[in-house]
């Protein structure tokens, strides 16, 4: 059978969602076992989704199937749809990039932190067979299938974790306003708490081992020596931010946050939730059954999704 007409099988209107890479898996279990996969691409009834697809990069509500007959009536067919496309390359490679190459396309380029962006109108469209083309004139996100990288700052945060804060805040969450107290549990070397530094948060930095002493000496930085599990709510004033980096179980790090939360001290929540071995779904729904709650896979996350959990004014 082939991939058109087992497209054209599944019932109702169609969603598709690209995964990010490695992480065919975990969108796998999401997207149900009446999902079709094509590389990091799975198509399936949009009435078959019933949750938030945390391993998703870049979802296509409303996929329509297209004839292609030739490069140039499948350029043409894209064109009457939307002025700007990205492909997602999965077979007949050369065939694609021809027709994408009649296209007019929208390369992103390096972003900055908190960069605002124009609102443009571009699709998303992938080639299944020689002759048909899957499509999406409106996917969502803001990057072209997802996909961006920061220009990044190589000279002071000690790794490359702060993406993290950059990619949430600049995509996800308005940042903290200036002044706003936070705390950063297990922040050691201090790339989070470099970020809220220069958000000029006034900052708690709680680890057993030090801060890189550059993050150190910078202003508006208290750090307490401290293990972040040991910690008691009460024993700091309240708090409009907690974030976590912590390397810990998901079970754990669950405990911790009800914890603050229960005290009643802590208003937003930025948590990495972080695997070892299988990814494990159960906690996932634990996390996002919690108010206010979101739980994403970040394209600078590894094997771990990132919890917010925040009042409404600071979700973009």
């Amino acid at each position: 059978m082939s991939l058109a007409t087992q497209i054209q099988n599944l019932k109702g209107p169609l969603i598709a969602a690209l995964a990010f890479e490695k992480r065919e898996a975990e969108l796998a279990e999401e997207m149900g076992p009446e999902a079709l996969q094509f590389g990091r691409l799975f198509v399936a009834p949009s009435a078959s989704i019933k949750q938030n697809l945390v391993w998703c990069q870049n979802l296509w509500p409303e996929t329509l199937l297209l004839p292609c007959p030739s490069i140039t009536q499948g350029a043409s067919s894209l064109k009457s749809l939307s002025p700007r496309w990205a492909l997602y390359s999965y077979e007949n490679h050369r065939r694609a990039q021809l027709i994408q190459e009649k296209l007019k396309t929208w390369a992103l380029g390096e972003i900055k932190f908190l960069q605002d962006f124009d609102k443009k109108t571009f699709g998303a469209w992938t080639l299944l067979e020689k002759d048909w083309i899957l499509a999406c004139t409106k996917p969502l996100g803001v990057a072209p299938l997802g996909e961006f990288q920061f220009m990044e700052n190589r000279q002071f945060p000690p790794t490359r974790a702060y993406l993290k804060l950059w990619e949430t805040f600049t995509f996800h969450l308005h940042p903290p306003e200036k002044l706003a107290q936070v705390m950063d549990l297990g922040s050691c070397p201090g790339g989070w708490t470099w970020v809220l530094q220069t958000l000029g948060c006034q900052i708690s930095s709680v680890d057993k081992a030090p801060l890189d002493k550059k993050i150190a000496s910078l202003p508006r930085i208290q750090f307490l020596k401290k293990d972040a599990f040991a910690l008691k709510p009460d024993e700091v004033p309240p708090l409009d931010w907690l974030f976590s980096d912590i390397i810990c179980t998901p079970e754990r790090l669950f405990e911790l946050v009800q914890s603050w939360r229960a005290s009643g001290r802590v208003k937003n929540f930025v948590c990495t939730i972080k695997f070892k071995g299988k990814t494990d779904f159960s906690m996932i729904e634990k996390f996002q059954k919690i108010p206010g709650s979101r739980v994403i896979h970040l394209l600078h996350n590894k094997h771990e999704a990132t919890w917010l959990c925040v009042e409404k004014p600071y979700w973009r």
